[in-house]
């Protein structure tokens, strides 16, 4: 028979399991989500947005749950309900949840006239002996690519435009890591399940523990505040970062091929961490800070507020900005930037505390504010001449030592195929 003082010491850990699930489940809006009178409203949100979530299946554990005298039963049924509340996408902003399209918010520069019939951006860096993109069986397949020589100055350039103007607008500067763990990822948002997911794993067998490379900065720069709570006057948090993204792309479009949807590619992410008050206005700062950094670039771009299908889980409201590529004759995305409100941080647990001492849930926000290889697209299609040169937009010369143009490259080898022998 057990001894009182053990029987004490089981209850009080299995009390402090149990309080521990319980504030997990009080992550998520439970008011909102297990209220019969949303449940409509919730369901087409979720086939609006394309979710995998089943907010009905949701509702009837809940039920269950609540309804449970079972210590046992209601703890299984917690963790049942956690796993499927997980699925849910966040909520959509009303001004978007009715649009079956994106729709356009305003046209930035002008299109650029050509004397000659502009060249698509592959067309142009084989020439020019600039970028090396297929035939890299050997390495890590048709997604990779070489940038050479004063293409790869210029790529460094953009990233130290943006920057520079992330540090002008009092972002802070943040070295982060490229290979996170898979449950970091999920709680931003991402699927890592199934056929269509773009994540890049590491084997588990041979590296400890369940990790992957990561897609963007944003996943690390909110991990570093897993569990943080702030004071409300340390908010707003602006953060920068200079990243590689790792993304398993698979699509074959004649039009997304060569550096338009790669493997891995260098991007300036900026993330931050607000009140809730403040998250509609600060996806306006961050749309205004992209626009600033890409108008200067004599770009044409177009501003789409995107739909609930284009939205993905974690976001509120997306704004994407693509650059006229006239070589292709279409519109590309290069950038876009969005407001999750509350939904990665109710996942990573970041909240902050209210001068009455309330402990709230912050809200996130992300934006790119260059992401290299499609910028490099833009620039090349854009500033291409009849020449045969690429022109350098004056902002980015600069750090680029005052060069104007990017002409044929000799110094460098063509590079050849390699074959492996058996």
């Amino acid at each position: 028979m057990l001894s009182t003082l053990k029987i004490n010491k089981c209850l009080l850990k299995t009390g402090t399991y149990l309080r521990n699930l319980h504030s997990r489940l009080n992550d998520f809006d439970i008011e909102y989500f297990c209220n019969s009178q949303n449940l409509k409203e919730i369901e087409e949100n979720i086939n609006r947005r394309k979710g995998i979530g089943d907010i009905n299946l949701v509702y009837k554990l809940y039920n269950k749950y609540i309804s449970s005298t079972s210590e046992e039963i209601k703890s299984e049924l917690e963790s049942k309900l956690i796993s499927e509340l997980w699925k849910l996408p966040n909520r959509t902003h009303p001004l978007v949840l009715e649009r079956n399209e994106s729709k356009l918010m305003k046209y930035i520069g002008e299109k650029k006239t050509f004397l000659h019939k502009p060249l698509h951006c592959q067309e142009i860096v084989k020439r020019l002996n600039l970028v090396r993109s297929d035939q890299l069986g050997n390495f890590s397949g048709s997604k990779s690519y070489y940038v050479l020589g004063e293409f790869a100055n210029l790529d460094r350039a953009l990233v130290q435009y943006a920057v520079r103007g992330l540090l002008d607008n009092n972002f802070d500067l943040i070295s982060v890591p490229d290979i996170i763990p898979r449950s970091l990822v999920e709680n931003c948002g991402l699927i890592t399940a199934g056929t269509r997911n773009q994540i890049f794993f590491l084997n588990s067998n041979l590296h400890q523990g369940d990790m992957c490379l990561s897609g963007t900065a944003e996943m690390a720069l909110a991990g570093m505040y897993q569990n943080h709570i702030f004071e409300k006057k340390e908010l707003p948090i602006k953060l920068a970062a200079v990243s590689r993204c790792y993304r398993a792309e698979t699509s074959n479009l004649a039009e997304e091929r060569g550096l338009y949807r790669v493997h891995e590619f260098t991007k300036v992410e900026m993330f931050l961490i607000v009140t809730p008050e403040q998250s509609d206005t600060y996806l306006e700062y961050v749309r205004d800070i992209q626009e600033k950094i890409f108008t200067p670039l004599d770009l044409h771009m177009q501003i789409l507020d995107m739909p609930p299908h284009e939205l993905g889980a974690p976001a509120y409201r997306k704004y994407d900005i693509e650059a006229w590529l006239p070589g292709r004759g279409i519109y590309g995305e290069i950038s876009s930037c969005s407001n999750c409100t509350d939904y990665q941080s109710r996942r990573l647990g970041i909240k902050y505390r209210e001068e009455n001492g309330e402990v709230k849930f912050v809200h996130t926000l992300n934006g790119t504010a260059a992401a290299i290889p499609r910028l490099l697209i833009a620039l090349t299609e854009t500033g291409q001449t009849e020449k045969g040169v690429i022109q350098i937009p004056k902002v980015l010369q600069k750090y680029m030592l005052g060069q104007e143009s990017i002409k044929k490259q000799s110094r460098i080898p063509q590079l050849k195929l390699m074959k492996n022998k058996k």
